[in-house]
């Protein structure tokens, strides 16, 4: 089932949506990410993981605006080890080339251990990626 999540001023920052198909969680984030959107966003993503029994994520953050270096050491110490503990082994991330979200999603792939994750500038070319372990 898809499911938004919306900021506290009532705009959406994060549709997760369970593909069946291929067998992964699509999350698409929007807008400038606060701490407490990134927190609330990959708990809930995490868990529907879980829930549906997938080990793959194909998160797209082409429509981030701004950094989210405030979150990255939550995201790789605290999110990244519960996240690989409910089943994540596979993590494609998309990102709109130069942005400044970019540059917090490679200090995020640079810094993570605790499953496999692969950085993409198209969304073909990161489903592609995903498709080689989701049927596993």
């Amino acid at each position: 089932m898809k499911q938004e999540l919306k900021s506290s001023l009532g705009r959406a920052f994060l549709t997760i949506e369970p593909d069946p198909a291929n067998r992964w969680i699509h999350v698409d984030w929007r807008g400038y990410l606060t701490a407490e959107n990134i927190k609330t966003g990959a708990l809930a993503y995490t868990e529907a993981l879980a829930k549906a029994n997938y080990s793959c994520v194909l998160n797209d953050t082409r429509g981030v605006i701004g950094p989210w270096e405030h979150s990255i050491e939550w995201v790789v110490n605290e999110w990244a080890p519960n996240a690989a503990a409910a089943g994540l082994k596979h993590f494609a991330m998309v990102v709109t080339p130069a942005s400044m979200a970019d540059t917090s999603a490679i200090s995020f792939y640079e810094k993570l251990t605790a499953f496999k994750a692969e950085v993409f500038s198209d969304l073909d070319a990161a489903k592609a990626w995903l498709r080689q372990f989701s049927r596993e």
